[in-house]
């Protein structure tokens, strides 16, 4: 693929500040190849299990039920979705909220739209083999597009 071909980015974002550098880049991007820019954020649920209960744990449930986390984890990222949609003129229906494991989403997502280049970003810090972090390193393992990787600073 020539990078004249890139006529749909995927950028996935967590909507935090320290991500501002992986937005910047993929606007830079959409406005070097005039392409289609559509905005993932994805919200990895994990459902409290009895490994993650704190010592002394009574049985109750410390937030209400397991649906309901998952609704108000939702809502908070539709309506950061809906901010930065309107901030980087995305149209809505470039605008995507999913539930799952972000990687394997990504993935999902980029190959169901068929999306040319995927923008992530990454706070790999540990040598060879953490040169990206998790997430960049299963997303950087899809066949199907390129993947830009774009370096944040050290917390």
């Amino acid at each position: 693929m020539d990078t004249e071909d890139y006529g749909h980015l995927l950028l996935a974002t967590d909507f935090e500040p320290e991500s501002e550098p992986v937005v910047a880049r993929a606007l830079r991007l959409r406005t070097l190849f005039e392409a289609r820019l559509t905005l993932l954020h994805v919200v990895e649920y994990v459902p409290p299990s009895m490994d993650y209960m704190p010592v002394g744990y009574s049985g109750d449930p410390l937030i209400g039920g397991e649906a309901g986390l998952e609704a108000e984890l939702l809502r908070v990222a539709e309506q950061e979705m809906t901010a930065l949609g309107e901030r980087l003129e995305v149209p809505a229906a470039d605008r995507l909220v999913r539930v799952g494991a972000t990687g394997q989403v990504i993935d999902e997502v980029a190959a169901e739209l068929e999306v040319d280049l995927v923008v992530i970003g990454s706070h790999g810090r540990h040598g060879l083999l953490g040169l990206f972090g998790a997430t960049a390193r299963q997303v950087l393992r899809n066949p199907d597009c390129d993947v830009l990787c774009v370096k944040l600073g050290r917390n």
